[in-house]
């Protein structure tokens, strides 16, 4: 399975953007999204359940960020509203291949591929 991310880029806070990861391979049973700033964790932006569409957000992103996804595709998308400054960081997206539940759709170590990330840049 490879994952292969795209879009991105510099945007004015306020601003929008959206990143996309082409999955090749086989289905999956949830796909994410994760950024990572200069010295910090890995933490989770949203998931979607590849086959029902049910979508978790860290609550940091509610409200301005939806995660969606075109199966004919194999592709996950998240579009990012009302950008802040505090959102600059590398998205990476990730697949699960097997079910995961809702409540541990957070946890980085339980995916088993990643994209190779894309720069997400928001200035003040």
């Amino acid at each position: 399975v490879q994952l292969q991310a795209s879009g991105g880029g510099l945007v004015q806070a306020g601003g929008s953007l959206s990143v996309d990861c082409a999955a090749s391979g086989r289905t999956f049973g949830r796909m994410a999204w994760f950024r990572q700033a200069p010295g910090q964790e890995r933490e989770f932006v949203a998931a979607i359940n590849w086959r029902g569409g049910g979508t978790s957000y860290a609550d940091s992103v509610k409200g301005r960020f939806t995660i969606s996804r075109d199966s004919a595709k194999n592709t996950v998308y998240l579009q990012m509203n009302s950008l802040r400054p505090e959102d600059t960081a590398v998205y990476y997206c990730a697949a699960r291949l097997n079910r995961l539940v809702a409540t541990a759709v957070d946890r980085p170590d339980l995916y088993d591929n990643w994209g190779q990330g894309t720069q997400v840049t928001v200035s003040s």
